[in-house]
């Protein structure tokens, strides 16, 4: 979320303007050098990893290890591809790109062909595997749509805030904040989202077709949707997609800008074999209401006469270290895979100085996020890309409620500093 000052490609190129540099998809040709290995960094984060492992080795079974190597895994994937969710509906909405929406397509198909070999197996290293299958009701509209918003306002989503946190964008740990403020504040009244709001059905679409036809009518959907892309960047004439400074040949992997297309397949296998290896999707927001409630209870809270910690599952989580939680080390295996990528890549960066008003807006994102991946039954991960390929109709829904509130938080950015794409301008 710094600020930097670029020059536009378009018409006024003379003109310098204001990006968040954490939401950028492009600032440079693609051919421009890739910076310089940050050796010292390197070490600091492969230290991190090792301890980290380790850490989760002495309080949880062999199963979390390999949940938390794989987080490692998923932050070094999201850092190198720069896979943008809060970037990819804000370029479609805002001047018609499609080309993010259209990797997103590759990935949720590619996860859902995954998620139904290992579903319809009933065998996964930690015991059945269960997918992410969430009630339709008010609460998932309403969540959906203060999440959709939340995303533009706070410059980043919920995997992005983590690979961004990891990657040295000290500002985004603003954004941290306010999911983690925001999470409290659903914890606070679960009651009555689940007590007086009236609470809709799961709906199962595997359940209701058998897996060979819930993947065939979500890769029947997933298709419409790319070619409705294609179809609204003809009639808007979207500015091209760049990508940043890489490396070339093989040493692109480790140092480079990865296509999204490849970003889209390795994170579909990810979050499947987070799947084969824990008996459960990705998720990513139900820690941070892990990490409030644990620091209020070192603070003298009673957090666990709470109803929300009263529920079976969360009362465990609750009584565990953190290091036992699997949300929790996906979370910080993303962080430290982000923070290695990204000195690898010589992309590491601490900033210093923060704006007001894009601190302001971090901390509101943040926050309007955190309360609605609560209410929605997860985010981007957990609702979007693991809902959608656990073939639950939620998934589905939130994703069209987000874009809606996506639709208004473009239009809420310019109040806290933050721009947005133009048709004349490289994508933001």
């Amino acid at each position: 979320m710094s600020v930097v000052k670029e020059r536009s490609p378009g018409p006024l190129g003379r003109v310098l303007r204001e990006i968040p540099a954490t939401e950028r998809a492009a600032y440079g040709p693609q051919d421009r050098a890739s910076p310089a290995p940050q050796w010292k960094v390197v070490t600091v984060g492969l230290v991190l990893a090792v301890l980290f492992l380790i850490g989760v080795s002495t309080v949880a079974p062999a199963t979390m290890v390999g949940t938390a190597a794989l987080g490692l895994a998923l932050g070094f994937t999201l850092f190198h591809s720069r896979f943008g969710f809060t970037s990819g509906w804000r370029q479609l909405v805002a001047v018609g790109q499609g080309a993010a929406i259209r990797a997103h397509m590759i990935m949720l198909a590619t996860a859902a062909v995954l998620f139904a070999v290992i579903l319809s197996s009933g065998f996964a290293l930690a015991g059945e595997p269960r997918g992410l299958v969430s009630p339709v009701g008010i609460g998932l509209v309403v969540g959906a749509f203060l999440f959709g918003l939340g995303m533009q306002v706070g410059g980043s989503c919920a995997s992005g805030t983590l690979f961004a946190v990891g990657s040295g964008q000290s500002a985004i740990v603003l954004t941290l904040f306010g999911f983690v403020v925001g999470s409290m504040f659903a914890v606070f009244t679960h009651t009555f989202w689940t007590e007086t709001v009236p609470q809709g059905p799961r709906v199962d679409l595997a359940g209701l077709l058998g897996y060979p036809g819930a993947v065939a009518l979500t890769l029947v959907v997933l298709a419409a949707i790319t070619v409705a892309t294609w179809v609204v960047a003809r009639r808007r004439t979207p500015p091209p997609v760049q990508r940043p400074p890489s490396a070339r040949g093989a040493a692109r992997v480790l140092r480079g800008s990865w296509p999204m297309w490849a970003g889209a397949i390795v994170l579909a296998g990810l979050n499947a074999a987070v799947l084969f290896v824990s008996a459960a999707p990705w998720g990513v927001t139900s820690a941070f209401a892990l990490w409030g409630s644990k620091f209020l209870e070192f603070l003298g809270f009673d957090m666990a006469s709470l109803a929300y910690w009263q529920v079976p599952a969360n009362a465990e989580a609750l009584a565990n270290p953190v290091l036992a939680d699997r949300i929790s080390n996906l979370d910080i295996g993303i962080m430290v895979g982000a923070l290695v990528a990204s000195a690898v890549g010589g992309a590491f960066v601490l900033h210093k100085r923060v704006p007001w008003k894009l601190a302001l807006g971090a901390v509101l994102g943040g926050i309007a996020m955190g309360y609605g991946a609560r209410l929605a039954g997860g985010c981007n991960i957990g609702a979007y890309f693991s809902g959608i390929a656990s073939f639950s109709l939620h998934g589905w829904i939130w994703a069209v409620v987000a874009l809606g509130g996506t639709w208004v938080g473009l239009r809420l950015r310019p109040l806290f500093g933050l721009a947005n794409p133009e048709p004349a301008d490289s994508l933001c």
